[in-house]
């Protein structure tokens, strides 16, 4: 009996511990145009410095896709450099192909790395209901 308990705590110390350096995982949904998109490279500049090794998916669709798109730009200056350095840094962009048919975009438009899924509301459900990401919307 005594070996069954030292086991059991052996094994919940093992899983704390486990569970304690876990990488974060964050989903990031952009929708709303470039000035979402302001705050939400703001956010996740923020995120990184803070948890440098948080796995950050950014995901968009309808008007949340115009940062992404080359030649994007806003007060700051364009999106392009602070997106490939967040990409430098390991996140992700993807951007939503029904966005693409509805606006009658094309994949060359876009900034060069971004990845681009089927549905970007399927995405961001798949994300945090199978791969336990937390949802963040800036």
């Amino acid at each position: 009996m005594k070996f069954v308990v030292n086991l059991l705590a052996v094994l919940t110390l093992s899983l704390a511990a486990g569970l304690a350096w876990a990488q974060e995982k964050a989903v990031y949904h952009f929708d709303s145009g470039l000035e979402q998109a302001t705050k939400g490279l703001r956010n996740i500049n923020n995120h990184l410095e803070v948890d440098p090794k948080a796995r950050i998916i950014a995901v968009t669709h309808a008007d949340g896709v115009d940062f992404l798109m080359e030649g994007a730009k806003d007060r700051f200056g364009p999106f392009d450099a602070r997106v490939q350095d967040l990409m430098a840094k390991g996140v992700k962009f993807q951007v939503c192909e029904i966005t693409l048919r509805n606006r009658k975009l094309k994949k060359e438009q876009f900034i060069l790395g971004v990845e681009f899924v089927p549905s970007g509301v399927v995405q961001i459900t798949h994300l945090q209901q199978k791969e336990g990401y937390a949802y963040l919307k800036p």
